[in-house]
């Protein structure tokens, strides 16, 4: 492939362009349109819907052919409500930064809302996936054209209209978009697979935790019957005790104001929906009047309390600093030296979370909190202290491989997908060259 020649486009975000090619506002090659939400207070207008209706949620970077929710043959005929014809450019203008830019090209018939911008190109002038292209590409920058007043800011259809956009021939638009379109489905198949492997790993790492924790290490050890249905078998010399029987239980609230000069750093459920230990995601504490047993202590279990899509999630604490404590949506489970090794412990319920968040939705649909009598009566089978060491420094080596597996893994992903982006975006701003 080779570079054009450039020329300065005399728009900043731009920069220079293919002498040869054209640049025009979008409203000049094409006609731009937005939808409606018929009243949901009319169920005739949902129910047995057989018709797309587009929202920003139903937009995913490329064709799209299927829709979540459906409109009847009635709200289309109250609701004055007409067809978008296939090949038709969407694009999300409502949901703040994060979702506004997201684009699709309509692969059958439908409609939309009022929080999409359809965009019909001009045959004459303009290949449609050419222009999506142009679109991913722009994505980025549409926070150029947001309304900065919002909370979650948005842009309109005057937005799209206005936005300047380059093209060469029509056969060349559609060379580009044909290139583009072969490379970056080989990509993306490489990504797929990629992410298939993550799965099996994260599989093959959740199967080896739960087998071990509940089986031990010699494979030819004779089992019992635990007493529990979701526990099962268990290595015949094992016992099964509740929780308030393996470890203290240490609560703690937070203090009540923050400031960065403070002395303590506050551990909060952030750092269990990140997956990972985050120092970014830590408050400093100007309250000095803590109680030494709320501080935390190297070998700390922690479990989220509270909902937020990470209730009985489990992260062990190995920091050897005391200045360190958890806020109010934390239980802290510690070793209470009663032959329980903290490690294990921790093995057992970090694949267990799950477990715990469906039997307590079988007792209530919108149990949100995780209460600690109930955590305290948890049953958690225990093999001698020995076991448990040698179990837990099992588990570390074999898990820490999974997991070196799964960062280099990811860090591909990341290599392709900044792969893929660079190419689109090289190639619809002329800097490399496809021939026609």
């Amino acid at each position: 492939m080779i570079k054009n020649e450039l020329k300065y486009s005399g728009i900043f975000w731009l920069g220079n362009i293919p002498e040869k090619w054209i640049i025009k506002r979008i409203k000049d090659l094409t006609t731009t349109k937005s939808g409606t939400t018929p009243a949901t207070n009319v169920v005739d207008y949902y129910e047995n819907g057989k018709h797309n209706w587009i929202r920003t949620t139903d937009l995913n970077d490329s064709e799209l052919f299927d829709t979540e929710y459906k409109l009847s043959d009635l709200a289309l005929e109250k609701c004055r409500l007409s067809f978008l014809p296939i090949d038709t450019v969407l694009v999300a203008m409502y949901g703040g930064f994060g979702t506004i830019g997201k684009n699709a090209i309509l692969k059958k018939a439908s409609t939309i809302n009022q929080s999409v911008c359809a965009i019909l190109p001009s045959k004459k002038n303009l290949d449609s996936n050419y222009l999506l292209y142009f679109l991913k590409y722009f994505r980025a920058d549409w926070r150029l054209f947001a309304d900065g007043t919002r909370k979650d800011p948005n842009i309109n259809q005057d937005a799209v209209k206005n936005l300047f956009i380059i093209y060469p021939t029509l056969s060349e638009q559609t060379a580009i978009a044909s290139y583009l379109d072969q490379k970056t489905s080989a990509i993306d198949r490489k990504v797929s697979l990629l992410e298939q492997k993550i799965t099996h790993y994260q599989q093959l790492r959740k199967s080896l935790i739960n087998e071990t924790v509940c089986r031990g290490l010699d494979k030819n050890v004779k089992l019992k019957d635990s007493g529990i249905e979701w526990i099962g078998m268990i290595p015949k010399h094992w016992e099964v005790r509740r929780l308030k029987d393996v470890c203290a239980f240490i609560n703690r609230g937070t203090p009540p104001t923050y400031d960065e000069t403070g002395s303590f750093k506050v551990v909060n459920q952030a750092t269990f929906s990140k997956g990972f230990w985050d120092e970014s995601s830590l408050r400093f504490s100007q309250s000095l009047e803590v109680k030494p047993r709320g501080l935390l202590k190297e070998n700390d279990i922690l479990i989220a309390s509270t909902g937020g899509g990470v209730l009985g999630k489990v992260f062990f604490f190995k920091r050897k600093e005391s200045g360190y404590i958890a806020d109010s949506h934390i239980t802290i489970l510690r070793d209470n030296r009663k032959n329980y090794f903290s490690k294990f412990v921790y093995y057992y319920f970090s694949e267990k979370f799950k477990l715990i968040n469906d039997i307590l939705a079988k007792g209530s649909t919108n149990q949100t909190e995780l209460q600690k009598d109930w955590l305290l009566a948890f049953f958690i089978c225990i093999p001698p202290q020995l076991e448990q060491t040698s179990i837990a420094t099992y588990l570390d080596e074999k898990t820490q491989k999974i997991d070196l597996i799964i960062t280099n893994i990811t860090t591909q992903i990341a290599t392709l997908k900044e792969l893929r982006k660079t190419l689109i975006n090289d190639v619809v701003t002329g800097k490399l060259k496809v021939s026609e």
